[in-house]
């Protein structure tokens, strides 16, 4: 992309309203725009670096045997009488009536769907096990919407929910999404920790949240320090070995590791060396829960066993924050300049600041690299811009691209271009050729 063809309306002064550093690059690196209290557009740049995150997420929940579908975001307020949670939910739940009176919501979750979706054509254990998610836009009636994409009312995420025949079936499909999203955040170059957790209105009594530890956290968390050196890697998991996923939950959350919710002071001090114990702030994005039948008998949703038994499956839910990933990785990420995105989610593979435009050699050398980036089935941004370079360099650190490549007079007088890493600031001067062949590189190992 030729950025005199893009929408990039970066902001040189920080918005008033944006309290936190996440907020604060999003809005200046023209990402997003406020429509209302908690409510964003996604700018073309936010836009890609969500749909980057979004097909992350697709691909490791297929790589764990998940299938992908898609649910309305308005639901019957019916649905949520049955189970019992209509009432119960409060007051973020935004509550609408149609036109010929029927109540409806704008669904916060989509347990009581997904449900009523199983029950209607699932009826023998033979069909079992079975996981259905979808990435859907939800909306939640935040009281006090603030931090930008961290706490919105309206938000990408998502949701998983496995149909097991019983309790150690699902299980295994609660280990089996761990292990998934362990590869998840690692892949976007993040770490996010296992932490027990409280099951909120979603319920049930086996929970984690998946944290990521920053100043900004809501919130506040306990763990061990040997926790931080723990990584998944590249290993290989076989999703339907019962033994080899359980071997992975039992790596990642057998030391101590909690929220403020469900925190023992008492069981924190004998559990954890002092020296190892910490105290921080997290960023939550995201949570697995097993809840059993609590779903399945409010609403009878039942299949026949291997005895010809009517029993009600064993359920969990699964949820990746989507568009809350952004936030997370900014803050996770970022200089005193503006924000540095992982190779994995980034919005553009590589920049190219061309520093002297209208320059017929320096144009030249810049199309020529543009097309040999593309060649390599990687995408660049060419500003191509009649800016000053500084104008030009502040740009490319401000939206955080990996890296750049600079194109000058005096380094094609050398036959170079300089490619520096946004991460280390550390600049090498090579061949076009061989900058491009580097970044190909980089990325086929990213």
């Amino acid at each position: 992309m030729r950025l005199t063809r893009y929408f990039l309306p970066v902001l040189k002064e920080t918005p008033s309203e944006a309290q936190i550093v996440s907020h604060r690059l999003m809005l200046r690196a023209g990402m997003i725009k406020q429509a209302s209290a908690g409510i964003y557009s996604w700018l073309p740049l936010g836009y890609r670096v969500l749909r980057r995150i979004e097909e992350i997420v697709h691909q490791e929940q297929v790589r764990a045997g998940h299938i992908p579908m898609l649910m309305p975001t308005l639901q019957s307020a019916d649905l949520w009488r049955e189970s019992g949670r209509y009432e119960d939910y409060g007051e973020e739940m935004l509550r609408i009536t149609d036109r010929h009176g029927r109540d409806m919501l704008y669904g916060p979750t989509n347990e009581e769907l997904i449900t009523d979706i199983f029950r209607a054509h699932v009826a023998s254990y033979k069909d079992l096990p079975l996981t259905l998610y979808h990435i859907q836009w939800k909306f939640r009636d935040e009281v006090r919407p603030r931090f930008g994409v961290m706490r919105g009312r309206e938000f990408l995420m998502k949701d998983g929910y496995n149909f097991d025949i019983d309790r150690d079936a699902a299980l295994h499909a609660y280990n089996r999404h761990l292990v998934s999203y362990l590869r998840t955040y690692e892949r976007m170059g993040l770490q996010a920790i296992p932490m027990r957790a409280e099951s909120g209105p979603i319920g049930g009594d086996d929970t984690h949240e998946f944290l990521v530890l920053a100043d900004t956290g809501e919130s506040e968390v306990f763990y061990d320090s040997a926790i931080t050196d723990l990584r998944f890697g590249d290993r290989s998991v076989d999703y339907d070995s019962v033994s080899e996923c359980q071997a992975v939950l039992e790596e990642f959350t057998s030391r101590y590791a909690r929220t403020d919710d469900t925190h023992d002071e008492a069981a924190f001090n004998a559990q954890v060396p002092e020296e190892r114990r910490r105290r921080a702030r997290g960023i939550e994005v995201g949570q697995i829960f097993y809840f059993g039948t609590k779903y399945s008998e409010a609403m009878g949703a039942v299949v026949v066993n291997d005895k010809g038994e009517r029993v009600p499956v064993h359920m969990g839910s699964h949820g990746i924050g989507v568009s809350r990933l952004l936030g997370a990785i900014i803050e996770a990420s970022h200089d005193d300049k503006g924000i540095i995105w992982p190779e994995g989610v980034t919005p553009f593979h590589a920049g190219i600041v061309n520093l002297k435009q209208g320059d017929s050699a320096a144009d030249a050398a810049c199309d020529a690299l543009y097309q040999a980036l593309i060649a390599k089935g990687l995408e660049p941004l060419y500003d191509d811009r009649d800016e000053r370079a500084g104008a030009k360099f502040a740009t490319m650190d401000l939206i955080g691209l990996p890296w750049r490549i600079t194109v000058g007079p005096r380094g094609l007088a050398k036959g170079v271009v300089e490619l520096t890493s946004r991460r280390t600031g550390e600049s090498e001067e090579l061949s076009a050729e061989a900058a491009v062949d580097r970044l190909a590189q980089i990325y086929a190992d990213a």
